[in-house]
């Protein structure tokens, strides 16, 4: 490739009360494939609405390569054969960056109490602190949530608080359960909120066999309802149970 076409120019907004982060990726990302860019700041929205009318462009970053226009980031990454995300796309990564983090948690404190990773509470501590992080990613959006809960759930579509309810029980049974307290508390709500939660998402995916859009980590998720979602409720059961034979 020659000297000419390693070059490129960037063209993105900088304002004092706004960076554009698009911008800074597309400037990260040809750096990264060797390339010497010519940084041009768009520093005032006239400046900006002024650039976009010249190119006849509708957004902003725009890159340009050898004299031609390449597009935005998501034309940039495509340019370097790079995957874009669909928004719309399905997929688990939620659930699995809640998992292998509750996991390392759970580890972690076994090692601080215990002086050892694997132990029994460390196992408890996984599934009672999944639990309560799942909570939090349903109740900081919980009208997002109960919209997409009630989709499913049996019990919210014939009383609607109980889609406002779900997380905070999801939560208070988690926290006790991490803290060993109030059991008699705890054992009950996890295993009244999981049963009826696996009926749900049993009679929902594999009696009804919808295709619906999970709200175990919230309602804004494109994680599909399934097996995932049934793991949720079978785990609180587990964990009730197991609570109460102890």
């Amino acid at each position: 490739m020659t000297e000419q076409a390693r070059h490129a120019k960037l063209y993105r907004m900088v304002m004092q009360d706004h960076i554009c982060p698009f911008g800074l990726k597309s400037r990260d990302l040809l750096k990264r494939e060797g390339y010497r860019v010519e940084d041009h700041w768009l520093t005032t929205r006239e400046e900006t609405d002024a650039f976009k009318q010249q190119y006849d462009v509708e957004t902003t970053p725009q890159t340009f390569i050898a004299d031609q226009r390449i597009g935005g980031y998501d034309d940039l990454r495509r340019y370097f054969d790079k995957p874009v995300k669909d928004p719309d796309e399905v997929t688990y990564q939620p659930v699995i960056a809640v998992f292998a983090t509750a996991a390392l948690m759970a580890l972690g404190v076994s090692w601080a109490a215990f002086d050892t990773l694997f132990s029994v509470r460390a196992l408890e501590w996984f599934v009672a602190i999944s639990m309560c992080v799942l909570a939090i990613l349903k109740l900081r959006d919980l009208e997002s949530f109960s919209n997409m809960f009630l989709g499913y759930d049996l019990l919210a579509q014939r009383w609607v608080r109980y889609a406002y309810l779900y997380p905070f029980g999801e939560a208070l049974a988690g926290i006790l359960m991490i803290a060993g307290a109030l059991l008699w508390l705890a054992i009950p709500v996890a295993l009244v909120i999981g049963s009826i939660g696996a009926i749900s998402v049993f009679k929902a995916v594999y009696i009804d066999k919808r295709e619906l859009k999970c709200a175990c980590v919230g309602g804004d998720s494109n994680v599909p309802l399934g097996f995932i979602s049934l793991t949720e409720n079978l785990m609180m059961i587990a964990m009730a149970l197991w609570m109460l034979a102890k």
